[in-house]
């Protein structure tokens, strides 16, 4: 075989092996996770301090006091082995009401969800589902996502028999397009229901009414208004969140339960 078509052949290979999936994500389900997790970490502390460093960070002591105890809460219900993050968390000065997560154990909060998460267990919810971002490595299955896109379009550069011609780039565009909304997007909104399941769990296990999380999503909508349809969002319709956090309302209720009669009653005001 000659050699330029060996290539095409083990490129192709490798590219299928990587998307059949190798590992389990904390629900069972089939991902790739290919970037060591200390370069991740890496990447997740500069992005961080880089944001800590540029950003205004909010001033009010008794909003970073509530932030911090909630965040404690939650990060002590955690399993044994994610006591290696160096979990910390900031409250930034901004009405936007959003939240996010990077890897390493590094969160934000903007001032403006204090606004929509109203009390320490709606607020619970929101850090609990940031967490679970990052224990579930989503990042990593992201970032491991975009690069196999990038490698799709490589080999359709190297199988093309007339490459910058009208048809070649035709078929680039259709593959960008189709990894965009057949691949990129869907893995996204399964990131955050998946989020959405173990951020309810945490909260529960930390003594945080799981019922609450119906209510933060239900102030979520109300403030977010119109918004794009599921199929082009990286987030799930909120409709569709609802349903899939009241479908697991039950067993988050028994551990809330179980969590309460144990003695973990967070009070964070």
């Amino acid at each position: 075989m000659p050699t330029n078509n060996l290539l095409k052949v083990l490129t192709l290979g490798c590219l299928a092996i990587a998307l059949t999936g190798c590992e389990e994500s904390p629900t069972g389900r089939k991902r790739v996770a290919l970037i060591p997790e200390s370069q991740m970490a890496e990447m997740g502390d500069r992005a961080f301090q880089s944001l800590v460093q540029t950003q205004p960070l909010a001033q009010d002591s008794r909003a970073n006091a509530r932030l911090t105890c909630i965040t404690r809460a939650l990060i002590a219900a955690l399993p044994p082995e994610h006591a290696r993050e160096e979990w910390s968390v900031a409250l930034f000065q901004d009405q936007t009401p959003n939240a996010f997560a990077l890897p390493g154990g590094k969160m934000g909060v903007n001032s403006g969800m204090l606004r929509v998460a109203r009390t320490q267990d709606q607020l619970a919810a929101v850090i609990a589902h940031e967490i679970a971002h990052v224990i579930a490595d989503h990042g990593n299955e992201r970032l491991t996502q975009e690069m196999a896109v990038q490698g799709g379009l490589m080999i359709v550069d190297l199988l093309a028999d007339n490459p910058g011609s009208l048809g070649h780039e035709v078929l680039r565009g259709a593959l960008g397009l189709g990894a965009q909304y057949g691949l990129l997007l869907p893995y996204s909104r399964t990131h955050e229901s998946e989020a959405d399941q173990l951020g309810l769990e945490l909260m529960a296990k930390a003594g945080f009414d799981p019922r609450e999380s119906l209510t933060l999503w239900r102030n979520m909508a109300k403030a977010g208004g119109g918004q794009p349809l599921e199929f082009l969002s990286t987030h799930p319709a909120h409709e569709t969140r609802l349903e899939e956090l009241e479908a697991a309302m039950g067993p988050a209720m028994a551990t809330f339960e179980a969590a309460r009669r144990a003695g973990h009653k967070p009070a964070c005001g």
